[in-house]
């Protein structure tokens, strides 16, 4: 059991820790701490959704659906382009995070951020051809292992469901830390710079195939 519950935490790790649009918007709601409970479950559920529909084979369906995907794709260009438009307003007019910057962030009601949170997470091709695909076909080297009521794929998926959650409540509620360095304006800016880098980079990724 121990061996596919800590292969499927690295590999769910080394997968969700990588710089992204969804790490960065989890960052910035932890940052202004707001309704940041419902971004982190809302991330870490749709990766115990997708972990699953991989490790239960959908993955070959995923694989076959071609147009879904690139649907998807260009959705998800244009949400990030949009959300990157926004980082690079607020950028050229930085507030520091007791300021306007946190407290314009801290009106938007629940729905909005969840929303948010959703687009960021689903409408992300990527989160199909890693989350679903690659850790279903790594989950499936896992299969069948001796004397365990509990198919190994399924230990390898607890595995890796285990680094989303860890990931994303120390993103989330660990951001405060870093509370100070961002009561400046400048580490403000810097951060919306850096989101809206990746966002724009992501998008750039995700048109040119």
């Amino acid at each position: 059991m121990l061996t596919p519950v800590v292969a499927g935490f690295l590999t769910g790790g080394s997968l969700i820790v990588a710089i992204g649009a969804q790490n960065a918007f989890v960052l910035r709601q932890g940052l202004v701490r707001h309704h940041v409970a419902a971004v982190v479950v809302v991330c870490a559920l749709s990766d115990v959704v997708l972990i699953s529909a991989g490790v239960s084979g959908i993955g070959a369906i995923v694989d076959r659906a071609g147009w879904v995907v690139d649907v998807v794709r260009w959705l998800g260009v244009a949400f990030l382009l949009w959300y990157a438009a926004g980082s690079l307003r607020r950028a050229f007019r930085p507030e520091s995070l007791e300021g306007g910057a946190a407290e314009a962030a801290r009106r938007e009601p629940r729905g909005v951020v969840v929303g948010k949170a959703v687009a960021l997470t689903w409408l992300n091709p990527h989160v199909y051809l890693d989350t679903v695909l690659l850790i279903g076909s790594i989950a499936a080297t896992h299969s069948h292992v001796s004397d365990q009521p509990l198919d190994g794929r399924w230990w390898f998926a607890i595995g890796a469901v285990l680094a989303s959650i860890a990931w994303f409540s120390g993103l989330g509620f660990g951001a405060r830390a870093l509370a100070p360095v961002f009561a400046r304006p400048r580490a403000w800016q810097l951060l919306e710079l850096l989101i809206a880098a990746t966002m724009v980079a992501i998008a750039l990724k995700l048109a040119l195939g």
